[in-house]
């Protein structure tokens, strides 16, 4: 088998430290320091953390290969006008933590900890941003199709797991002389501001372009996955399929709701990072070399595109 650029990287063990240098060199270059960008720059670090602790533990790719970890800071990085916002930094890092914690309870039905944990994070991150709640459905179809966690325990400790953030929020504002119902109703309506005729313009170019290029990313690893996914163990093809059907969701979810576009977007980084990985490390062909050059270029001039668009530099 001949090794071409696209293998000689994945298998490097210098890929992840030279990325996430490069990671570091975009962010400083961004405004880290002069923005204060500590917090948002904090939880990009933990996530891609976890994102590597996930590919360990599960054994993402069946070769020695630190490329999902890569993929997901050289994509972070191309959506550079993601970086100032706090409350979308903590909302990713609390579902890349769900992701993370959620696949312990694979086949376990009375795993009501690991549940519990996973939804835990759900719930502090709707309290962040509530749309978060739209992803509730995914979960729990994780659950039951992919994990075969799903049992009325592990269901009742999802909701448990789920309210406990504002059972500790609610007395907080009461003891503050506020209206927690008042508070909480006002929160939880923006899940109930649903447009029937979704409003695309409210989306720039640079949105648009890069969700394009998740989408054509996501295609291109989804197919090469289902092709070949016989040669990966059962537990592995059930992460994927689940990346997959999360990955779908959130199309449909930013298509029928564009005003989700940055918490979405964001899920899509998570869910899209590994499945395009697989198809890059396992490959060899030389249109796959091919094809992995021209995206890099692509993730390079999207990064100097919106970095040039969105830094205070320039």
């Amino acid at each position: 088998m001949i090794k071409r650029l696209q293998n000689r990287i994945a298998e490097s063990r210098y890929a992840l430290p030279v990325t996430a240098f490069y990671a570091i060199l975009i962010w400083l270059t961004a405004g880290l320091v002069s923005q204060q960008w500590w917090v948002q720059f904090g939880c990009f670090v933990l996530s891609a953390w976890m994102m590597m602790q996930l590919n360990n533990e599960n054994l993402l790719i069946r070769i020695y290969s630190r490329l999902v970890s890569c993929a997901y800071l050289a994509i972070t990085c191309a959506a550079v006008f993601l970086f100032p916002s706090r409350s979308g930094a903590l909302m990713q890092m609390g579902a890349a933590l769900a992701l993370y914690l959620l696949w312990h309870s694979y086949q376990d039905r009375d795993s009501v900890g690991w549940t519990f944990y996973t939804f835990l994070c759900l719930g502090i991150g709707s309290i962040i941003q509530s749309q978060v709640l739209y992803y509730l459905p995914a979960f729990w179809i994780m659950m039951a199709w992919f994990i075969f966690s799903l049992s009325w325990r592990t269901f009742f400790a999802s909701l448990l797991g789920l309210l406990t953030p504002y059972w500790f929020c609610l007395p907080y504002y009461v003891y503050q002389g506020e209206d927690s119902l008042a508070l909480l109703s006002s929160h939880l309506s923006s899940l109930f501001d649903i447009v029937s005729r979704p409003d695309y313009t409210m989306l720039n170019l640079s949105q648009l372009t890069f969700l394009g290029f998740l989408v054509v990313l996501f295609v291109i690893g989804a197919i090469h996955f289902i092709l070949t996914s016989y040669k990966d163990k059962i537990r592995v093809r059930q992460i994927y399929y689940s990346f997959i059907m999360v990955a779908i969701y959130s199309l449909l979810l930013v298509v029928v709701q564009p005003q989700c576009y940055d918490m979405v977007i964001r899920v899509l980084i998570l869910v899209v990072s590994p499945i395009v990985a697989h198809f890059f490390a396992l490959t060899h062909t030389r249109l796959t070399n091919i094809l992995f050059i021209v995206i890099i270029i692509m993730a390079l001039l999207f990064t100097g595109y919106n970095l040039w668009m969105s830094s205070s530099l320039f």
